[in-house]
Formats: structure tokens, sequence, C-alpha cells
């Protein structure tokens, strides 16, 4: 669980750390229009889009503990070499490749973790897992405000170091993953140490006997996933009722988190001091999440709390419509904390929804797939939310995010009592 988390806090640190480097001069010098940006951004929803499902199936093949680790070691070599593109060519290559290397982790992980642990557990689980994430997006922030001072160090600017210490922390917990990562049950051993088995023989017997008791179809092992896996997941309408749930919650907040700082900053506070204030709702969101995930776990109500945290993120975007009226930078910041805390983990608790509506291991890891693709498919569109020609208010964008959110909140709630 530790080690998924951490590969995930990897990840958001170096997809989103572009949202960091634009305040520190990034599009200016690398001779980039706003639209430009969104257009790279595009490419890295695009990428993981595209490899998705092939990227899962490698998994099912070689098992997590190989192909996850090795996910680590190329998106942190690519972040890494971010800091040397000089146009937009190479702004567009990158992008893209940082997509093919980050797809699959996010269902990878999320299935890895679903053949670990029972049903019951499932929600708590996969929203610690999350936690990498929601930590990931908020000490990003954090780091970027002490790393983007680091600006003319060796005559680079501050957004060079940001993306060469952030990948390189990236490609040292890969290292982490392939001496600690068990691949399964029938193979519980770490990539880096084959013949070392990272439970007891005891251990292991009581694992996966309480996992096979609460689901017997995990017992069996498959070395891949065939044609009949592939129409049964696609079938089954409960499936894509939560991508389309995903498609409407997850598309806002992509814009609204890679322009958090510059809103921020358009306040009047300071570039530096933009990034740091942009941590908070996040670092907020963590203790809410948790609340959130135990409410649904303990009350089984997963619809119910999937549907409150939807409108609760929605009610963010009203806020800040509203506020765009308003001069009080403090108040206005209040609109941004708002939205930060609650955006982020109505994804994670409609995954926990749709997961128990699978029937087996090899639909869930597909079902996993299809629900982190539709939102990356979300980021794709959420990406141009945010014009140049509507900032700094950004009115038209708070009130596109506004009925799209609405059209999830809906969805989720007609189809809460048949999902």
């Amino acid at each position: 669980m530790p080690l998924l988390t951490l590969g995930f806090f990897c990840l958001q640190l170096d997809r989103g750390n572009i949202a960091n480097a634009i305040t520190d001069s990034f599009m200016e010098d690398v001779g980039i229009s706003q639209f430009q940006f969104n257009v790279g951004q595009q490419l890295l929803s695009l990428g993981i889009v595209l490899f998705e499902i092939p990227s899962n199936m490698i998994l099912y093949k070689v098992g997590p503990g190989k192909w996850l680790t090795l996910q680590l070691f190329l998106f942190g070599s690519v972040s890494t070499f971010q800091a040397f593109q000089k146009n937009y060519a190479s702004f567009l290559a990158t992008r893209f490749l940082l997509g093919v290397t980050e797809s699959g982790y996010i269902p990878g992980g999320l299935w890895t973790l679903s053949t670990w642990y029972t049903r019951k557990e499932t929600a708590k689980r996969v929203m610690v897992f999350f936690f990498g994430n929601q930590l990931g997006q908020a000490s990003a922030k954090l780091i970027a405000y002490g790393i983007l001072h680091m600006k003319g160090v060796a005559g680079y600017p501050g957004w060079f170091w940001l993306f060469v210490i952030m990948g390189a922390f990236t490609m040292a917990s890969g290292v982490i993953l392939g001496f600690c990562l068990p691949d399964a049950f029938h193979n519980p051993h770490s990539w880096f140490f084959p013949r070392r088995n990272v439970f007891t023989a005891r251990e292991l017997h009581i694992l996966q006997t309480r996992v096979m008791l609460d689901d017997p179809n995990k017992e069996r092992k498959r070395q891949h996933i065939g044609l009949a896996s592939f129409k049964k997941a696609f079938s089954n309408w409960r499936i894509w009722v939560h991508i389309f749930i995903t498609l409407g919650n997850n598309g806002p907040f992509r814009g609204f988190d890679t322009y958090g700082p510059t809103i921020i900053r358009s306040f009047g506070f300071p570039s530096l001091t933009s990034n740091a204030l942009a941590a908070v709702g996040l670092f907020l969101q963590v203790p809410m999440s948790f609340a959130f995930s135990w409410v649904s776990d303990r009350f089984n109500k997963r619809g119910e709390t999937t549907i409150v945290a939807i409108g609760m993120h929605m009610f963010g975007y009203i806020l800040n419509r509203i506020f765009t009226k308003i001069n009080n930078r403090g108040i206005r910041y209040f609109g941004v904390v708002w939205t930060q805390i609650f955006a982020s983990f109505p994804h994670p608790l409609n995954i926990t929804w749709m997961s128990l509506t699978c029937n087996d291991s090899e639909e869930r890891s597909l079902a996993m797939a299809m629900i982190i693709m539709s939102a990356n498919i979300a980021a794709i569109y959420g990406a141009q939310l945010f014009q140049e020609d509507d900032k700094p208010r950004y009115r038209r964008a708070f009130d596109s995010n506004i009925r799209i959110l609405a059209f999830a909140l809906v969805l989720a709630a007609v189809s809460r009592p048949s999902a």
C-alpha cells in the first residue's frame, strides 16, 4: 500500500509541476502562448488515453512488481529531461512522452490493490492510494516554492531545477519499488530480489485466505485478458454510468489546478507566494477525503458520498464565479481553497462505487483502465477551459465548469438507486 501510494505521489509531482513552472516565466522562456501550453496539456492526456489499456495488459502479463517499477523509471526520466526543452516542438514531445510513460500506472495500482484486499476494505485503500495523488498535488506547490528560489543557479531558470529535482526523486523512488513491491500471492517477490519472499509463508496464507473467501474469483490466475473479458466489461452499462460521471467531474478541475497558482497571483500575491498559497486547499482536502471515505465504508453509502462530494465541488465554482465581481483578495482566495478541498476525491469515491459492480478480476482490471482513461479524456477538454482571452477573472471558464459539474451531479443522483 505505501509503495503504490509513493508511486502515485511521484506521478502527480511530475505531472503537475508544470503548473508551478508557469509562474516562473516558463511560457516566455520556451516561447509558447497559453493556447499552445493548453495543447501540450491535452497531448499529455492523449498519450495516457492511447496507451492506458495496452499498459494495463502488459501489467497483467508481467506483474505489477516489474511493470510499475519500470514505469517510475520511465516517467521520472522524461520528467527530468523536460528541463532541457527550448521550443514548442520539444514542449509537445515531452508532454506526450510523459503521458505515454505514465499511462496505466493508476489503473494498474488500483487493480493491484483489489487483488490484496477484500471488497469491504476497498474504499479506504483506494482513498489511501489517492492520498498519494492529493499529497503530490499539495506538496508540489510547497516544494516548488523552495526550488524556484534556485533561479539563476548555474545560469538556469528556477523551472529547470524544478523538473530536474522532481524527476530525479521519481527515479530514486523507482529503486525502492524495485526492491520491495511484490507481484502477487502466487509470486510474492520483488523485481530486484526474485528469490526473497516479501512475506513469510504464514503471512501469505493469511493474506490469501481472507481475500479468496471474500471473492473466490481472485484465486484464478490469468496470463492475459481475452476477448470475452473485453465484451463483458464494455457491455456492462453500470461501468459506463461511472465513466460519464468521471467525464463530468474531472475535466473542470484539470484547468483550475493548472492555473491555480496563476489565478492566486492575479489576486495581487507575489509569484512564489502564490505557489505556497495554492497548497493550502490541497492539504485540507486530505482529512476531508478520509472523512468521506470513512462514511462511505462505515455506512456502505457509496453513491450518496459521491453525490455530495460532486455537489461540493460544483459549489466551489459557483463561489469563484460570484467572487469575480469582488476585488477583496481574501474572499476570492477562499473560493479557490474551497474548490481545491472538494475537487479531487469525488473521483476515487466514484471508482470505489464502480468497482463493486464488477464480477471478476479481468472485468475489474479493464473497468479500472476505462475509468482512468475517461478521467484523462476529461482532462483533454479540461485543459482548454481556461483561455487567455478570459483571464484574469476567468468568468467563462467558471460558467462552463458549473454546467459540466451539474451534468455529473444529475447523472450520479439518477443512477444511484440502480448502480
